[in-house]
């Protein structure tokens, strides 16, 4: 799993990520990770819930832009929280991302929320090569 550093000093009343990783699959798994993460406590979802994903984008920002907003979405329309699965990112333009994905229900009886992210935004968002791996820039707005 690759790794997440919140920036302070990016966006003031946002989050701000950094997310380093091995290669595509991971940086997007590790997104993924650190949205329900910030959303809620995983721990404290309840039941199984899962979702076939699928989706092209012209860059690599817009797919990962694309990506986060399809979970931000899920969660507000179905209330589940999908942090897990299998990804797969390829192509070099259009890039295509294929995954099916894991994660449980919010009961508000139940489940701990943590933040609202209403949206992803556009504000210094990137994907790039880093020697090692990929990089990922995100801000999200909450």
């Amino acid at each position: 799993m690759g790794s997440v550093r919140q920036l302070e000093d990016v966006a003031i009343a946002d989050c701000a990520w950094e997310i380093d990783a091995v290669d595509l699959a991971d940086l997007f798994a590790t997104a993924a990770v650190a949205l329900a993460d910030l959303t809620v406590d995983p721990a404290t979802l309840v039941g199984e819930a899962e979702a076939h994903v699928q989706m092209t984008a012209g860059a690599l920002d817009l797919l990962l832009f694309d990506f986060l907003g399809d979970l931000i979405y899920r969660r507000d329309a179905d209330g589940v929280v999908l942090d897990r699965g299998t990804i797969a990112v390829e192509g070099d333009g259009p890039y295509h991302l294929e995954a099916r994905l894991q994660g449980g229900r919010i009961d508000p009886a139940v489940t701990t929320r943590r933040n609202d992210p209403k949206a992803v935004t556009f504000h210094q968002l990137a994907v790039e090569r880093i020697p090692g791996g990929w990089r990922a820039r995100v801000v999200l707005d909450i």
